[in-house]
This record gives C-alpha cells, structure tokens and sequence, in this order.
C-alpha cells in the first residue's frame, strides 16, 4: 500500500544532495576531521505523524554508507514533541552533511502525513475516502502522493494517463457545455467514445444538481460535485439514491477541517482534498549531536 520505487527515491536524494552539498561542505572540510566520529539524535520538535524516515535513512547512506541509522519509531506512527525519531552513529563529518536534506524530507513529507491524518480521523467510522488530487509539487508527486498514503489517505488517479476526469474545461473544449447548458447528444458521444477506448474509470465534474441529473443518465463510474455546498451534497446523494445508486458521488472544493465533519455526514463516497498536498504545514525535528 505505500511502496515507493526506490530508483526514484534513490535518484532524488542525489539531486538534493548535490544541490545542497555541491562542491563540497567547505564549513565541515575545514574544521571537522574525518577521525572524529559522534552519535546523534534525531529529536521532533512538535507532535505528528512520522513520513519519510527510510529516505532520511538514505540520505545518510549516500553520504557515507558506514553511518549506522537506527530506527526509533515506526513510519506512519504519531509521535509527541521531544521524541527521539532516530539515532546516527559515525563521523561526525557525514552526519553533518547528511543532516540538513534529511531533515527537509522529514519536515516535508511528515507535514503531509499528519494533515491527511487530521482529516483521516474526522471521517473515521464511515466508509469516506479522503483523497488526493494532482495539485502537487513538479517531480515530486510521487512522495507527497505516498505521504498521503501513510497519513491514511488514498491516492487518486497518479496522473492525466491512469483515470478519465471528465472536467469543466473539458466540457467547454469539447463544445458540451454552452452558457451553463449542457449538450447531451455530445456529452453521450464522449463517453461512448471513452468507454469503447478506455477500460479507465470515467469521472465527470458538475457544478449543480442540474448538472448531476443531466449527465447521470449516462451512468459515468463517479461524479464529482465541485464545490457544493453541505445542503447541495445531500440533495445530490438523495437523488443519487433514488435513481443510480451504484454511481459514487466525490466531493470536492473549498474543504477544510471546519467543514469536512459536515461533508462526511452527507453521505458522499469520497472527498478528495487538494489542500493536503499543496497546503501542508511542515512538521520541524531536530538533530542534535551528543557531546557525551
């Protein structure tokens, strides 16, 4: 459920070490010798959700594969503040270089973690999935998509090749949609069309019931109701219902965690979120060298 590939993983962090290392730790170099060898801890600064913690333990590897990385706490745990995540043994030189690009995954991909767990838990007990969306960092959606994962989210489609979402610029493109009216006779054709080339799920986006009854008809897999309102979700779902329940209802826009218990109780099938990877607070850790 939360593979990452690691020829990726493994290729990032030498672009992140090169970018913050490049032509060498001249600080490090100059006063530190490579004698000297140090344990250190990896130490939260606030509660959360830990993410990334196995490439926190690369980056120290691609460093100097002699430093020994310990394990703590288990990825996808939560932790309370002044935990002790880690501990690194070896020269004091490697941990020094290695120490700021792992703390930048750490502090980045357990933001993720512990925002989609916030979400996560106020859905618990009913079937909704909290979703992710495409609204990520260039290159590196495959890590936040995984932080996701591990904050008990699930991912939704990877990219533009792996699901058919039928959105309201597509709908404008394609000559369906005409000052808020729909084209029926095109709209049936499209998804004639995708179906017979496609064994991809097909997604349509509405911005009203009118909408949502109008293209119901032509039963697409999910529908993804944009920005409706608590009221407005649970009419559509009501209809829904009635009329082609085995359709699943998404809802999307404008949710937080103010609103997402209200969302929940609409009845909707999943909720997807793009806030979870574009607007993550960090979570902060430390490493702090003994001096024992």
């Amino acid at each position: 459920m939360r593979y990452l590939d690691n020829k990726k993983v493994d290729s990032i962090v030498k672009e992140a070490l090169r970018e913050d290392i490049g032509r060498g730790d001249v600080t490090t170099s100059i006063s530190i010798s490579d004698s000297i060898r140090r344990r250190a801890f990896i130490i939260s600064k606030e509660r959360g959700v830990l993410c990334g913690i196995d490439i926190a333990r690369k980056v120290f590897k691609n460093v100097d594969a002699s430093v020994k990385f310990n394990i703590l706490v288990k990825e996808g745990s939560s932790f309370k503040k002044d935990t002790k995540i880690a501990v690194i043994t070896g020269k004091a030189s490697s941990v020094l270089r290695a120490e700021r690009v792992a703390l930048n995954f750490l502090y980045y991909l357990s933001g993720i973690a512990a925002y989609t767990r916030k979400f996560a838990d106020r859905v618990k007990g009913t079937k909704i999935k909290i979703m992710d969306t495409r609204k990520t960092t260039p290159t590196l959606r495959f890590l936040e998509k995984y932080a996701v994962r591990v904050g008990g989210g699930y991912n939704h489609r990877f990219g533009l090749w792996d699901g058919v979402i039928i959105k309201d610029n597509h709908l404008k493109a394609f000559g369906i949609v005409k000052k808020r009216l729909i084209n029926e006779s095109r709209l049936e054709k499209l998804i004639t069309v995708l179906r017979r080339k496609t064994n991809l799920p097909v997604e349509i986006e509405v911005e009203s019931i009118k909408e949502l009854k109008a293209v119901m008809k032509y039963k697409p897999d999910i529908v993804m109701l944009d920005n409706f309102k608590p009221s407005q979700l649970r009419k559509a779902v009501q209809w829904r219902n009635s009329n082609y329940p085995g359709i699943k209802l998404e809802a999307s826009g404008g949710i937080n965690l103010k609103n997402i218990g209200s969302i929940a109780k609409t009845g909707v099938d999943f909720i997807s979120i793009g806030a979870l990877t574009h607007s993550a607070p960090c979570i902060d850790y430390s490493l702090e060298i003994s001096d024992e």
